[in-house]
């Protein structure tokens, strides 16, 4: 009965966790998901690419939070336990919505409203930053070691379906909603709505258990998280978690959020249509991913990451070819999941590869800061590197720059030793 009980307890915590997540990663992908909508409001111009570019700019200043972040609560999920990591990243992230819930556009407040902007954007990424290495962490050390792969893999089905609801809620806004509506007040509910949610998530979190081996470090007077005991005592694993990470936050915020702007902006479908197309992509890819997790229990880590990096350079270039010329929603449904088909090999597992490298005194550490000064130079700035490239009339040298990082990636991944031989998640 014990065994059933802990079983139980397991469960709960892992849904609990992961439910706190979904809520994290919708508040982040509704500006994303909004902007097409937001973008005249902050930044008045003439020219749709100059204020989906001023837009991106911000999402990408937001991502320098996240290595500040994960830093921060990183030490703190160490020192002061996972449970209370996740609870400090909620509140932040409820902090973050709600200013932008409630800010006037610049007509009304001028530079103010761009500037009110960064800052609650800022406050999402120092959230953000300290979400994935707490959760990733959590969801690792509470899985049992036979089910890690396949329990870890719902961070990624929750990031994925915080996005997922944000493009739904969009989708709804839309058919409710006359596009004036929609861009004068109606985009500011999705962001009310995620303030609230973060609120309840708050409560939630306060009442997760605490994973074993947080509780057996906290006896252990010797176990120390700094920054400088990870890049000293742990340099190999920090180097590989930041270089297994390039290509492959790459090539998911290329595949995902920046495809909607990509449809609309290259491939001219209207807003609707590439909002339903990324969702559609984004729903079948979401349950893939504790497929491939489980999978990844069964046969090792290592093959998934090789696929995807194997995948992910032969096949490219030649899916954002294809979708320059497509005019069939369709067809453009099925060359979005075939890429995101491809980055699953690297995104339903890599949190729980990540944790496997590190001891559990500094794990929560070690998994979030490379990976988020990794995603903070490759991740947040994938939209505005396309943009850039599309304004100087060099589209296809996205293209390019998406491959070549992927090859880095998987120079990493051939080399490494597969982690779940190798783990230091001592746990049953």
């Amino acid at each position: 009965m014990g065994d059933v009980l802990d079983r139980r307890q397991r469960i709960k915590s892992i849904i609990g966790g992961s439910a706190g997540n979904l809520v994290e990663w919708y508040d982040w992908y509704a500006y994303s998901a909004f902007t097409l909508y937001f973008a005249p409001a902050f930044f008045p111009s003439d020219d749709p690419t100059a204020q989906l570019l001023s837009a991106a700019a911000i999402f990408a200043v937001g991502f320098v939070m996240r290595p500040i972040g994960a830093w921060v609560m990183g030490m703190y999920a160490d020192r002061k336990g996972r449970k209370a990591g996740l609870t400090f990243s909620v509140t932040l992230m409820c902090a973050g919505s709600l200013m932008i819930a409630v800010t006037p556009g610049y007509d009304r407040i001028g530079i103010f409203a761009p500037a009110i902007l960064l800052i609650a954007r800022l406050l999402q990424g120092l959230s953000v930053g300290g979400e994935y290495g707490a959760s990733a962490t959590y969801l690792s050390e509470m899985a049992g070691r036979e089910n890690r792969g396949f329990f870890s893999s719902f961070q990624y089905v929750t990031l994925i379906s915080g996005q997922l609801i944000a493009l739904c809620v969009l989708l709804l806004l839309q058919a409710l909603l006359p596009v004036h509506d929609l861009e004068t007040w109606g985009w500011r509910i999705p962001f009310a709505a995620g303030g609230v949610l973060a609120i309840a998530v708050f409560y939630i979190r306060r009442g997760l258990s605490e994973t074993n081996s947080y509780l057996a470090v906290k006896r252990d007077p010797r176990a120390v998280s700094s920054g400088w005991a990870l890049f000293r005592n742990h340099p190999k694993q920090a180097m590989t978690v930041m270089l297994l990470t390039a290509g492959g936050t790459l090539a998911f915020y290329a595949y995902s959020t920046y495809m909607q702007k990509f449809l609309v902006n290259t491939s001219g479908f209207s807003r609707e249509s590439a909002t339903a197309i990324t969702a559609a992509a984004l729903f079948v890819y979401m349950l893939l991913q504790p497929v491939a997790g489980a999978l990844s229990d069964r046969i090792g880590r290592k093959p998934l990451m090789v696929g995807f990096g194997v995948l992910g350079v032969a096949f490219t270039w030649i899916i954002f070819r294809m979708l320059e010329t497509t005019s069939s929603s369709f067809a453009a449904f099925l060359l979005v999941l075939g890429a995101l088909v491809i980055v699953t090999g690297y995104t339903a597992i890599n949190a729980v590869v990540k944790a496997e490298l590190f001891p559990a005194h500094i794990r929560a550490l070690g998994v979030a800061l490379p990976y988020a000064l990794a995603n903070t130079v490759f991740g947040g700035t994938a939209e505005y590197v396309a943009l850039w490239f599309k304004g100087r009339g060099m589209e296809r040298g996205f293209y390019v720059y998406v491959t070549v990082m992927i090859a880095v990636s998987l120079i990493v991944y051939l080399r490494m030793p597969d982690t779940k031989k190798h783990s230091l998640i001592t746990d049953a």
